[in-house]
């Protein structure tokens, strides 16, 4: 059976936010520090991105900060990140440029996962036609405009497939309209499911507690995916890999270190 080859998780960034926005109704006045994060994978195909982190102009400069990120203060603290960790810094380390990236597959649209979308021009990127229809309602406050305005151009997709050999996108609405997981197949030790913001922390797991935003309030959506991503990790024999949970981030290969 083809599987996938190697998986590296990139640290992006940093968020400091009120726990509720990754607890729905749990951490009121609780702040939390977590990870904002890429993921590397190289395939008998070719390579793909799942995320690219945040638009580091945004943070850097601090007119566009403070216009991008200050109305979310206080729940929502502006992002961290040094030049070090954008997208095209981690693959010059490994001997690659944007043009080595077969796919960037988004798992959904908001700034801390399609922001970095600038520093790759000309990838292919794969994205739910429901995430970038509900984007374009301007309803959502974590997706920036300027950030899909070429959305023309992207590979709209419609449910879940094979995005390349050992690797397949899984359906978890909830979060957002269209959000999609990643399930890898590796060479060695179990399967890896990439759980996106279906599931920030462990606790959105272990408790089956949704996400603190849920798209048009559906939290009964979000919790379904959950349940899908815990019995994926029965049947499969998978590992979950929450995506903003420091603890949980702070056991994964540090890079240029791998999972195979």
């Amino acid at each position: 059976m083809a599987r996938a080859l190697r998986l590296w998780p990139l640290l992006t960034g940093t968020h400091r936010y009120e726990k509720v926005v990754s607890t729905r109704n749990r951490g009121d006045g609780e702040f939390i520090d977590a990870p904002i994060l890429a993921y590397l994978i190289e395939t008998p195909d070719g390579r793909i991105l799942y995320d690219v982190g945040c638009d580091y102009g945004k943070i850097a400069t601090p007119e566009l900060r403070a216009t991008f990120f200050d109305p979310m203060r206080p729940l929502f603290e502006p992002p961290q990140m040094s030049e070090e960790q954008r997208i095209p810094h981690y693959l010059q380390r490994l001997g690659l440029t944007a043009k080595d990236i077969d796919v960037v597959f988004l798992g959904h649209l908001h700034f801390d996962h399609a922001g970095g979308l600038c520093d790759l021009s000309g990838c292919e990127i794969h994205v739910h036609r429901e995430e970038l229809a509900a984007a374009r309602t301007k309803l959502d406050d974590g997706v920036f405009e300027d950030e899909i305005a070429t959305s023309d151009q992207w590979c709209l997709q419609s449910g879940e497939y094979q995005v390349s050999k050992g690797v397949y996108a899984i359906a978890t609405p909830g979060h957002t309209a269209g959000h999609m997981s990643l399930l890898i197949e590796l060479p060695t030790g179990k399967p890896v499911v990439l759980c996106g913001d279906a599931a920030d922390l462990t606790e959105n797991l272990t408790d089956e507690v949704a996400p603190g935003y849920c798209w048009q309030d559906n939290e009964a959506l979000a919790i379904a995916s959950i349940r899908k991503l815990n019995a994926m990790a029965q049947s499969e024999n998978a590992e979950l890999w929450p995506n903003h949970d420091f603890a949980f981030f702070n056991r994964l290969p540090k890079f240029p270190s791998w999972r195979e």
